[in-house]
Parts: structure tokens; sequence; C-alpha cells
């Protein structure tokens, strides 16, 4: 594969950037000795470096040839509330904290196209290297978007990328239209009367209650959403109750849902409440529903797409570049960039999932060959675009 020569110079260094970031991982809006790490580099490439956005983040910008355009390319920072289980040097200094999402990797592509970028400027007009914080749940990219993103730093475009367990190394997945879901999250609790256990009948048993909202609630993928749109509905923890012979008052439901389009996430919010009231008023409950919209879809646009495709081939081989794959029902805050300007979000293979080597999990790692790819991916859409 034609990785950018300068860039292959750069592995050894860009790996000890990457293990030295891995170490050392931070939760949402509390990257700052990530951000530090950051911004440095960027200094040290002769990079105009901004720092505050949604508190850590850190924007780089960096003119090439004259130029009026600009384009902005983004990383983000944070890591997990996981407690790693790899034994290897690198491994996480932080008990409780993990980089188990691969932000680390992301981080240090994009300081390596930032360094050869630097050096060659071997395009016309701007580039921002956003480096976003709070990812994981936190809405980071929403914060940096809210705050002024694309006011003080204008693009006509910006673009992601993540790497993808599952997908072979020198691979890369290119899609317009929805890539990720959306992410929604939602509490139901359901009422009824505590009583003995041995006396059900003097009570309203909210338990009971509860099992049947969370068996209706899978009727809504099943029998309210169009079997060819996605649809995700999933409960995630049930609390209710602290003896053995009490009925409790209450039992607490909470989940997620996932969707792809804003009409089905519409119907599925619609439902939610529908059943899980109806259904509780029909057993001598009463449900109060709290739904909250997290983050949207994350949606590629068509011009855009075929801009990181022209440069995913370029680096990795027409064969090699997939545009089939189907989307994913995870969620990325990317999404809010994308909702603000026009872009594309890509995945880069990372290997197989051997040995628990998955996104989320305990013994996930990086994987290290795979940097050169990523920045070469990054300079080439930079150059490609900024002709």
């Amino acid at each position: 594969m034609p990785i950018i020569n300068r860039i292959a110079a750069l592995h050894d260094e860009m790996t000890a950037w990457r293990r030295e970031l891995h170490a050392h991982p931070e939760l949402a809006f509390e990257e700052k000795r990530t951000a530090d790490f950051v911004a440095e580099k960027l200094k040290s490439f002769g990079i105009d470096v901004h720092r505050g956005l949604a508190g850590t983040g850190v924007v780089g910008s960096l003119k090439g040839n004259p130029g009026g355009r600009a384009i902005g390319l983004r990383a983000d920072l944070d890591a997990l509330p996981i407690q790693e289980a790899n034994q290897f040097g690198h491994r996480s200094q932080s008990n409780g904290r993990m980089h188990a999402c691969g932000h680390d990797g992301h981080v240090t592509m994009l300081l390596g196209a930032a360094k050869y970028l630097a050096e060659t400027r071997g395009f016309a007009g701007t580039v921002h290297f956003i480096f976003q914080p709070a990812e994981e749940a936190a809405g980071g990219g929403k914060v940096m978007v809210d705050e002024g993103l694309f006011t003080k730093f204008p693009v006509e475009a910006v673009y992601g990328m993540h790497n993808w367990p599952g997908l072979n190394v020198g691979e890369f997945s290119v899609r317009s239209g929805p890539i990720m879901a959306s992410l929604d999250l939602f509490d139901i609790e359901i009422t009824g009367r505590g009583s003995h256990g041995a006396m059900p009948h003097h009570g309203v048993d909210p338990i009971v209650a509860a099992a049947q909202v969370v068996n209706a609630l899978q009727t809504i993928a099943s029998r309210n959403a169009d079997p060819i749109e996605a649809a995700v509905v999933s409960v995630t923890q049930i609390h209710g109750g602290d003896a053995y012979n009490v009925i409790p008052d209450t039992v607490k439901l909470a989940g997620t849902t996932r969707t792809l389009k804003p009409e089905v996430r519409d119907l599925v919010e619609k439902r939610l409440r529908a059943i899980a009231e109806s259904t509780a008023t029909a057993l001598g409950c009463r449900a109060k529903v709290d739904y909250r919209r997290c983050y949207p879809s994350t949606v590629n646009h068509e011009a855009e797409t075929r801009d990181s495709l022209k440069a995913a081939q370029a680096v990795a081989g027409g064969p090699k570049v997939h545009t089939d794959l189907p989307p994913a029902m995870g969620s990325e805050d990317f999404a809010f960039m994308l909702e603000a300007r026009p872009g594309c979000y890509v995945w880069i293979g990372n290997g197989p999932r051997e040995g628990g080597c998955t996104l989320h999990n305990a013994y996930y790692d990086f994987n290290d060959e795979i940097l050169p790819l990523g920045a070469s991916y990054w300079a080439t859409l930079v150059e490609q675009k900024l002709t």
C-alpha cells in the first residue's frame, strides 16, 4: 500500500506517542494531560494552537500555499471508565481508566499527519486539526460546536475517522448516508403500592408491571418499525425492592434506543412512552417516562464521501476500500459536527477481534501497525481536497 514515505519514517515516533497516551488515559472533560501533550506536539511542528473550546479541546491551524479554502480533521481525546486487563508495558497507569476505544490511536494518526503537512505544506488553504474532548457519551462534539468551533475556525467540510476491529489492516470502509446510529437514553419509573410478599392482593405489584413493560417494549422494533429500518430498544437496568418478602412501591427501568433515521427515532420515542404508560395503567400502576435524545445519527454527505473514498483508495488501493459494509448501531458525537458542516466519517481496519481486541473491552489495544496508514489517509485527503 502506498503509505507516504515520510510518514512511514515516523512510525516508531508515532508508536511512542500512542503508547504514552494509552498509559495515561483521562475521562471526558478531564483530558488536561492529553491536551497538553497534543498542544506541545502541534507547537513543536510550527502549527498555531488554540485551546479552551469545551474546556480541554485543542485546535491546531496550519496554512499551506495561498488559498481561501479550509477543512477540518477531527480526532477524539477521551478514554473510558474501564479497568484495563492487559499486562503489556504501556497498559493504563490510571486505576479504572482505559483507552478501550482507540482514541489514543486517533490522536496519534492526526498528529502524524499534522507533522508531515507542516513540513511539506503541499496544499493550498488552511487545515484545522480538531482534537475534541468527551466523545464517550458526554457530547464534547456538541459542546465544541455550540461554543463556536466553526465560527472561530470556518471550514467548508469536516472529516472524522475511527479504527474498526474486525476490518482487516490495510482496509477502509467508506459510505454515504447514515454510518452510525443515534443514541437516546430512557428511565421509566413504575409506581404501584407495596405489600407483604405473601399477600400480593393487598397491593399493586410494580415488578409484575415492569416485567410486562420490558416484554412489550420489544414490539417496537418487531411490530412498529418497518422491518427494513434499523431500530434497537434495549432495557439494560432494572432496580426494585430490598427484601425477599416485600413487594416494593416502585421499580425503575433504564436503557437505550438506537436508530439511523429521524422518522424512526420519532416513532421509537412515541411508542416507548405509550407502551410504558398504557401497560402500567392496565396493571393498576403508573409509569413516569424520562426520554433523553443524546446523539443524532452520524450521516455522511455525498460529495465529502467521494473525497474520503478517493483518498482511501489512493492509500489502500481500490479493492481494499469497502463501500457496502452496513452501518453500525453504535453512536458517535462527530454527528454534531456533521449537522453543522458537510463531511464524512470513515472506518480504518484495526485487524481481528482476537483476544478481546474489540471496542470497549478491557483487553482492547489499538493496533500500532495502522498508524502510518491512518496518517497517510489524512495527509492524502488534505493534499487532494486542497489542491
